[in-house]
């Protein structure tokens, strides 16, 4: 079983993003060979802490399949006092392997961007 955590940054404050709202969430369908929308599953959530990492979403591990990580940036801009261009993020990624996935987000008023962390 695999594991997935987060961390995210505020890059145009050069420091951590504390209380930032994710959620994580499994995407499938109801059946298998089903081609109706996709179902998507809450699976944890909670809000980053004081270092923006977020590390107990997962506290049963997760099998392969594809998962998707929700941040609530609009909260996050409200309370720190910012004005950001997206009001929250959605990174879709696939497990294939057992190990520990960790998906940073790095944030700043009018871009974000992610990638595949150890």
């Amino acid at each position: 079983m695999s594991t997935v955590s987060t961390h995210v940054l505020d890059t145009a404050r050069g420091k951590p993003a504390a209380g930032v709202p994710v959620r994580l969430s499994r995407i499938g369908t109801e059946r298998p060979g089903d081609r109706a929308a996709d179902l998507v599953v809450e699976l944890g959530s909670g809000r980053t802490n004081e270092d923006g990492r977020v590390n107990d979403l997962t506290p049963h591990g997760l099998p392969p399949g594809t998962y998707q990580l929700w941040f609530d940036v609009a909260a996050y801009a409200a309370a720190s006092g910012q004005e950001i261009f997206f009001p929250e993020v959605t990174v879709t990624f696939t497990i294939t392997d057992e190990r520990h996935h960790h998906v940073p987000l790095l944030l700043s008023p009018f871009a974000f961007s992610t990638y595949r962390g150890s």
